[in-house]
């Protein structure tokens, strides 16, 4: 038998979460956690897959809530302390997954969303470095990352 660990889901919302939440049944026998940003269309009632959600408040302009995202995001991780982070981008991902392999050692996956056909993203290059496994879903991303992203197709 396995043993029981959690997972954090974490992605903006849109097309980061649609596809996100295409991938949380391969990991269903998992207690999970999602973090996304509030207000993007996210009914967060149908989320029940999940143990716990937070909603950060979305911005890259103001100062003070940066700051307050970035303390709720080391609270989140302290109290949830997430063996595996897995990501579909965008921004979101980058404060965690640092932060988890740093302080946790937790393992790292990341999904390059499908909208991405021949150039990398910004967060995907931030952390390839440091992450356990990298996914694309278009063969032509393989030769932009480099060896360690690994083709998987669509998810559709």
């Amino acid at each position: 038998m396995k043993k029981k660990f959690n997972i954090c889901f974490v992605c903006s919302g849109g097309g980061h979460l649609t596809e996100l939440l295409q991938i949380v049944d391969s990991v269903k026998e998992y207690p999970k956690f999602l973090v996304t940003y509030e207000g993007i269309n996210n009914d967060f009632n149908s989320f029940d897959i999940f143990y716990n959600t937070y909603a950060l408040k979305w911005t890259f302009s103001n100062m003070a809530i940066i700051f307050i995202n970035f303390i709720n995001i080391v609270t989140i991780l302290l109290k949830e302390k997430p063996r595996v982070v897995i990501s579909t981008g965008a921004e979101l991902a980058i404060p965690f997954f640092y932060l988890s392999k740093i302080f946790f050692g937790s393992k790292l996956v990341f999904l390059e969303i499908y909208a991405r056909v021949n150039t990398p993203s910004i967060t995907g290059k931030i952390i390839y470095p440091i992450t356990d496994l990298f996914l694309v879903q278009w063969k032509s991303l393989t030769n932009k990352y480099g060896k360690k992203a690994k083709y998987v197709g669509s998810l559709a």
